[in-house]
């Protein structure tokens, strides 16, 4: 089988499990190629599965104008089975060849379907979003197969290394910095625990903010900003609880990642974790923006003996029988040939 991703994502949970799939995809014999915008970290990780194309989609830029062309090229000389879609704006550069089953994959909810015009069938990685489309008028295939990590246990950053206590209670946040993902919301908690450390792990547009909102709250003693990680692992590990504060998450890459190191979960009622997660079960879930609510189930997880034994083991059951990296890779192929069987009696 052969594929072509377009791919044209930023950095985060979302493009580590791109990775981690294209991996997988390889692993299994599927020959691939893949276009990304200029300077993405993770293109290095993708070069050993197959041809690497850079370019520009939305930006006025001499390698916009000749994507195209690019594309027809890669099409004659590739051959592919599958192109594949994995955000809404580049679904169009699929238009143009029919002849090849074309998917996009949906990991967000969307407003409108006009975008989508050129895909013969949508995936996307939880039911939430497949009700969402189908809802607004999708009349094409749509199924769910959602996502894993290649996350395992690890061994945790050292407390000193951030200059933290070896007998603190440490809470850890990952991913980016912006006003979706909550962070301002854990730190209001924390604020409210003071005998409990707070690690963030990420970047993004709001850190000045986030950094000014850890001044005001008078915790800047014991809070640390540890920068972006492309490999966030061993900070999720060195925690005692693993913190989940989205607004807004369609899934949770990040969920699957903090369970595969063996952390206790506290999460937002997002729409992802509250589809994964079961309260008391695999992990603990506040409101979206409660930060007492946050608190309390943080210091739940610290006070009752062998409750975080029971998360994690919760959490390990979940992923491993609902998110492995198996299961997904063939349910990813599975989809493919079954399509592309279809494609050929029909012709």
């Amino acid at each position: 089988m052969r594929i072509v991703h377009f791919h044209y994502g930023t950095d985060g949970g979302a493009e580590r499990f791109f990775v981690n799939l294209a991996s997988s995809f390889h692993q299994r014999g599927v020959e691939q190629q893949f276009f990304l915008r200029p300077d993405r970290t993770w293109k290095k990780d993708l070069e050993p599965f197959g041809p690497v194309y850079e370019s520009h989609v939305r930006h006025v830029s001499l390698s916009r104008f000749t994507l195209a062309a690019k594309i027809r090229r890669v099409n004659a000389e590739f051959r592919p089975d599958v192109m594949m879609a994995w955000r809404p704006r580049v679904c169009r550069l699929m238009k143009a060849f029919p002849e090849v089953l074309r998917v996009v994959r949906l990991g967000d909810y969307t407003r409108e379907l006009r975008q989508f015009a050129a895909a013969d069938r949508m995936i996307v990685n939880m039911p939430g979003i497949a009700e969402r489309v189908l809802s607004l008028g999708w009349d094409k295939p749509v199924d769910v197969i959602s996502n894993f990590t290649r996350f395992g246990p690890c061994t945790p950053v050292s407390r000193a290394a951030l200059d933290t206590p070896e007998d603190a209670f440490l809470v850890v946040g990952a991913g980016r910095f912006v006003h979706r993902k909550g962070f301002d919301t854990l730190i209001d908690a924390v604020a409210r625990l003071p005998d409990v450390w707070l690690w963030l792990v990420g970047d993004g547009e709001e850190r000045a903010a986030l950094e000014k909102q850890v001044q005001d709250a008078g915790i800047a003693d014991r809070a640390r900003f540890a920068g972006w990680q492309a490999n966030p692992a061993p900070y999720m590990a060195a925690a005692d609880v693993f913190v989940m504060p989205s607004r807004h998450e369609p899934l949770g890459n990040v969920i699957l990642e903090a369970w595969s190191v063996g952390v206790p979960i506290v999460s937002s009622r997002s729409e992802g974790p509250s589809w994964m997660m079961q309260d008391g079960g695999n992990g603990l879930l506040a409101d979206i923006e409660d930060a007492a609510g946050f608190a309390d189930a943080i210091r739940r997880i610290k006070d009752t003996p062998g409750l975080s034994q029971t998360l994690v083991t919760g959490g390990r059951t979940t992923l491993d029988t609902q998110f492995s990296v198996e299961g997904v890779t063939d349910a990813y192929l599975k989809l493919f040939s079954d399509s592309l069987a279809v494609r050929q009696r029909a012709s």
